[in-house]
């Protein structure tokens, strides 16, 4: 997959010494706000800074927007600088496994126009199965200035939705887990179900049986209903599990494909707007 990069491949760079390489930590326990940060002062893939889901990839919560909504660009456009990175750069993102957060991230660079941004196959728990070295060590970092080249095209609001859901003028995934989709469980939220007219596509699925990133044959099984010349929108709890479903659409060839950043946690902060439970007919 073009947006994934190997342990393998991720090695040769730091034993070449290949210059102009950032790697970003994103571990995070959305039950335990401090745990990703400890475990990255604990040890940490050497070179690697840290970055925070709530406290640099999101913004402050609202009313509106839900629970992780996009961060100011300029606030984080100037924390990228300072971590060394520019337009030049080679950005590689890992997680504690294939996770949802450096998906995040991976796509915060995207839609900050940023072409050279990988994630690592398999994340900082197959780094260390591997016997790879590790460090608690705090890299530093000649900053740099990144000046964002906005995508504005890759985000929908929560109008544009309930208009496209209405038309029926695109598909409208809802990447979080079977049951949540159903109503059948909802332990974050107000309200258990779904926006009217999503198609449930669990995130965990564009991996295999064995953690990795599953192949491009097999997405395109997965993904198979969706013509590639679709509008699609991504949704899922906050804006941060739907973004493992883009890498996949993405790196298929899918064009269309934008985000829906508050998703269904913004979608219920409007009262008015329903919620469907059960399987859509």
């Amino acid at each position: 997959m073009s947006y994934v990069i190997s342990i393998q491949r991720l090695k040769h760079r730091l034993n070449n010494s290949q210059d102009n390489t950032v790697i970003i930590d994103t571990r995070f326990d959305l039950m335990n706000s401090d745990a990703g940060r400890k475990a990255y002062l604990t040890d940490h893939i050497p070179e690697a800074v840290y970055m925070d889901l709530e406290k640099d990839l999101s913004g402050k919560k609202q009313k509106h927007g839900g629970n992780h909504p996009l961060p100011d660009v300029e606030m984080l456009s100037a924390k990228i600088g300072k971590i060394g990175i520019d337009h030049t750069t080679t950005v590689i993102i890992y997680d504690q496994k294939n996770d949802m957060f450096a998906a995040r991230a991976w796509w915060l660079f995207h839609y900050l126009g940023h072409e050279k941004v990988y994630v690592l196959d398999g994340g900082y728990e197959r780094w260390k199965e591997e016997g790879n070295e590790t460090t608690d060590v705090i890299p530093q970092l000649t900053e740099k200035q990144f000046i964002p080249n906005i995508r504005s095209d890759q985000t929908v609001d929560m109008e544009t939705v309930k208009e496209k859901v209405m038309s029926k003028s695109t598909v409208l995934i809802d990447s979080r887990s079977k049951d949540r989709y159903l109503g059948d469980s909802e332990p974050l939220y107000a309200r258990a179900g779904h926006i009217p007219g999503a198609e449930n596509y669990f995130w965990k699925d564009v991996l295999s049986a064995d953690g990795k990133w599953k192949n491009k044959e097999s997405l395109e099984k997965q993904f198979a209903n969706i013509a590639k010349g679709e509008e699609v929108i991504v949704s899922c709890g906050s804006g941060v599990s739907a973004c493992p479903n883009i890498l996949a659409l993405k790196s298929l060839g899918y064009k269309n494909v934008k985000l829906y950043p508050g998703s269904f946690s913004d979608w219920i902060s409007y009262e008015k707007n329903e919620v469907a439970i059960g399987e859509e007919s």
